[in-house]
Formats: C-alpha cells, structure tokens, sequence
C-alpha cells in the first residue's frame, strides 16, 4: 500500500518564505491564497522538484485528441497509484497548465499554435500545505517521493520567516514600457466587426481580449511579489515552469471537484474600486444594478450550464447564488455559482478537459465565439483565459481561469485584459474596462524602476 509521511511546520501568515525557501528547484510552484494581501482564500500549496513532467506542444504532429487523451491516462496514472489523505486539498499528485490554444485546437479542429506548451504538468509526490483559516501548516510526502527537497524538510531545515534582501536574479525593472497592438483605433474596429457578428445572429457575446508587453530584466518572482501587494486574488498563483514564469493574481474558479461534486463560478460584470468609501459602494451598487453586466452574467451561467451537463447526472445542474457581488483589492466583480453531480463514469480531469476553455472567457456559443476571436485578435493568448490547476492523489481537485496574469519568457513580459462584447456595449466603456483590469497592475510593476 503506499505510504505518506507528514510533519508539522512553521505557520507564517504570508507563505511566500517557503516559496522562496525552494526558488533554486526544479519547477517550483507557488498556488497562493493571497495572504495576508486578500481575505477570501484560505489554503496555500508549495511544491517543486516534480517526479516527471508531462507536456506537449505545436512541433508534436500527432492529432490534438491523441495528445489530450494520452496526457490524461499518464497523469490520472500518477495520481492513482499515490497515497490518499482526505483532509488536505492536496497531498501529491498534479499540478499544470492548460493554454488557450489547447482549447483552440480543441473546440476548432485546428493545429497548434503556440510559443509554450500548449499542456504541461508536474507530478509533484510531497508539498507544502499552508491553511490561513486554521493558522496551520505541514509537509505532506508520499513514500514514493525521492526529492531532497522534501527530505530536507522531513530533517527539520525549514525558513525562518525572514525575507531574503535581494534576489539572486537581480532586481526586476522593466526596461520599456508596455505597449499593446490593439491601441484604440484598432480595437474600435474590432468592436464594430464583432457588433456586425451580433447583429448577424452569429453570436451573443464575444470576449475580446488585449495584449500588453514591455522588455524587463531581473526576478519575476519580485515582480510577481509586487503584483501580489497589489491585487492578490485567491486564485493566485506563480510558477517557474522552466521555459517561463507564470504570474497569476487570478479572483476566478473555473472547475471544482469534491465528493463527486462539480462547481464553477464564472465572472461577469466588473467595476473599478475606489479609495474613498462612499464612491466605491455607489459603484458596487452601479455594478448590481446593470442590466448589461446581469445579462452578460446570466448568458455565461446558461452556457456553462450546458458545459457541466455533458458530465454530470441528469437534472443535477443548478445555479446559485446568481450575480453575487465580489470585492477585490482593484476591482469589483459579479460572480454566479453553478454546481452539479458528477457522472460515474467521468472523472474530474476528464470533466475539466471536457468543459475547457472556460465559457467566461469566449463568449457564447463557445465554438463560433472562439472562431470570431482568432480571426479578430492580433496577438495569441498563451497562458491567459488559460487553467492552472491541481488534482491530487485523493481526488480533490480545483481550477483557475488564468486572468489578471502575466507570462515572462526571454526578458519579455506580457499580460492580457478583456471583456465581454453584447449588443448594447459601448466601445469607449469596453476599452477603458480593460485598461482597469490590468492598469493597476502594470503601474505596480513600473513602480519597482523607481
């Protein structure tokens, strides 16, 4: 039978030592709750030095399904044969990305096309589990785990809480500033194509998404440090996955699995924060009662409504808590929860792959809106409108939709912002949606040249 080894560890009310306790492993990952920066999420999760790594990208001739198909039975394969523990949302088992060209390839029938992996996933056999609610933390190994890493832990060599005075890869500065090819004239002219796609009957809604990128130098692990001080979310996340580093500060659950249980929570409707009070609940009322925001939100409810009934047991797909207002340290959000019992015979990654890319992020119906977006779009979407995810040896597992995030590869950094095109939305209020979204976050990050 296979085995675990648990010990207790320090709790620290910000994780982050432990993360940087393991910056020098092999592919270290950091799926952070945001503490102490937000007060939604509650269990953070460190690991690195995977036990293989699964992957594939565009030069991989082979059909899209064969790769997808083949991804899953080797990772489930891992999963199964650890150790099982309930109690923790992760005990081992797997941690990667999906990329918004894989759903690409998928839902259209396309080559890939990518400049990362289009999937890439850790198998990960010991980890770091921080739960802020409890203000506890431990180290979980499965008997499998062959990490000096691990077993450093197990020796009793932990952080000390202290935060090291610089990083050994140099201060992050950006070395120009960011810059987006869809500027305002071009986005007004994909707008009016997409209000042309509406009027047509070829679609309801459609996401359109921005790129922005700047040249950078140094750490992103001090840029995703900054971010985090700015707008932690409790979908955060960073990851070094070797060809790049992921920096996530994503407020959106894609897909949840627990006790045979399915959720999603899509966001749709989205206000600015504003620093003095009395403004910032006028615009959270504004944002409750928008006709436009409600009907985008309710649309994308409908769509994953469908999306979850292709796995679940029939008559068991429900929402709830429709159109729930969410706050968030730079924006506020509505968000809906839809939930379902899952099919038997389906198992949860099986679910996601299913169900990916989320509907939030393409607009409705899923497949033509993602036609419309490849044509109209001038830059690819990589890991953003993406999923970080986990699933672990006893089942649990859990998904983002990697929004509000950035890719670094090559002294290059990019991050993307988007909203939901419908009929009666206004080009002006759409551009300077997606101007908030991230505009934060790229002052943040210019902040750290001064």
């Amino acid at each position: 039978m296979p085995s675990l080894r648990r010990r207790a560890l320090s709790y620290f009310a910000d994780s982050s030592p432990y993360f940087e306790w393991l910056a020098d492993a092999p592919y270290p990952v950091f799926l952070d709750a945001g503490k102490p920066y937000s007060d939604r999420g509650r269990f953070s999760v460190i690991t690195a030095d995977p036990d293989t790594i699964i992957s594939f990208d565009a030069s991989d001739n082979t059909a899209i399904g064969v790769l997808i198909s083949e991804a899953q039975e080797a990772i489930e394969g891992h999963t199964n044969a650890m150790a099982s523990l309930s109690e923790l949302p992760f005990c081992g088992g797997a941690i990667g990305y999906l990329s918004y060209e894989l759903g690409e390839a998928q839902q259209l029938s396309r080559p890939l096309d990518c400049d990362l992996p289009a999937l890439l996933v850790g198998i990960y056999s010991w980890a770091i589990v921080v739960d802020h609610q409890q203000q506890h933390c431990e180290l979980v190994v499965q008997g499998c785990c062959q990490s000096h890493w691990a077993q450093r832990l197990l020796d009793g060599e932990q952080p000390d809480g202290r935060r090291p005075a610089t990083s050994h890869a140099g201060d992050f500065k950006l070395e120009s500033a960011f810059h987006s090819p869809l500027d305002w004239p071009a986005y007004r002219q994909r707008f009016a194509q997409i209000q042309d796609y509406i009027l047509a009957g070829d679609c309801y809604q459609i996401n359109l998404t921005r790129q922005f990128s700047a040249r950078y130098s140094g750490s992103p692990w001090q840029a995703y440090q900054r971010l985090r001080r700015a707008a932690a979310a409790p979908f955060s996340a960073y990851w070094d996955f070797g060809q790049g580093q992921l920096l996530s500060l994503s407020p959106e659950r894609f897909i949840r699995a627990d006790g045979g249980q399915l959720q999603t929570q899509p966001i749709k409707g989205t206000a600015a924060r504003a620093s003095d009070p009395k403004e910032d609940a006028r615009l959270a009322e504004e944002l409750q009662a928008s006709e436009k925001n409600r009907a985008e939100n309710v649309m994308i409810v409908d769509l994953l409504r469908n999306d979850l009934s292709r796995n679940c047991v029939a008559g068991s797909v429900q929402a709830e808590n429709l159109l729930e207002l969410q706050s968030f340290r730079t924006v506020h959000h509505l968000v809906s929860t839809v939930s379902g019992s899952l099919r038997a015979d389906i198992t949860p990654l099986a679910a996601l792959l299913d169900c990916f890319p989320g509907g939030s992020i393409t607009g409705a119906p899923k497949r033509r809106a993602m036609e419309i977006i490849a044509e109209l779009e001038p830059s690819r979407r990589s890991l953003y409108c993406g999923s970080l995810f986990y699933l672990s040896a006893s089942g649990h597992m859990d998904s983002s939709i990697t929004i509000r995030s950035f890719v670094c590869k090559n002294g290059v950094i990019r991050g993307w912002a988007g909203g939901g095109i419908v009929a009666d939305s206004v080009a002006e209020e759409e551009f300077q949606e997606t101007e908030e979204k991230l505009g934060k976050l790229m002052r943040a990050l210019a902040e750290l040249n001064d």
